[in-house]
């Protein structure tokens, strides 16, 4: 399942839509503005809320939390023992975990499961700037959670970024 990502430069509260292969929209990036920490709701194409994503206050090291239903579902922070810069880890809440890998800011990383490719999202096989995409390979991955996840790394990446 693959899906196109379309970011606004200087969007308010950086909202954005992510889209299909036909062009249908699937998911909303909505971001809350004016809130002391980044706070985005990942929703469906009917505005319903599928995950909230936050940045939590108060660690060493920027960290992201993803929360359905208002249960927290996984934490993701940069891989601290890492030779790589773009290697982001995300535990997930059953003690599990994912690892994020790639060049982050430039839209070529990776999401893996215990070595098992469960998503890549890259800007090659695109012509559209500032447009990214999101291929899902496992059918039976949580689709919702893989997005939100490559939204968390992305802000965290950025962030990093500006603040060197």
């Amino acid at each position: 399942m693959r899906f196109l990502v379309r970011e606004r430069l200087f969007a308010v509260g950086d909202d954005y839509w992510i889209e299909d292969e036909d062009g249908r929209k699937v998911f909303l990036v909505d971001g809350k503005a004016l809130r002391m920490r980044d706070t985005f709701e990942l929703k469906d194409a009917q505005g319903r809320i599928l995950i909230e994503i936050r940045q939590k206050l108060l660690s060493l090291r920027d960290t992201m939390l993803i929360e359905r239903d208002g249960e927290q579902l996984a934490r993701i922070k940069r891989k601290r023992l890492s030779l790589m810069r773009n290697h982001y880890r995300v535990t997930l809440v059953d003690g599990t975990g994912l690892d994020v890998s790639g060049k982050i800011l430039d839209r070529e990383f990776a999401i893996d499961y215990d070595g098992e490719l469960l998503a890549q999202i890259s800007r090659r096989w695109l012509t559209v700037r500032d447009t990214y995409g999101i291929d899902v390979v496992r059918e039976d991955a949580d689709t919702a959670l893989l997005v939100a996840v490559a939204v968390c790394v992305i802000v965290l990446a950025d962030k990093e970024r500006d603040e060197d």
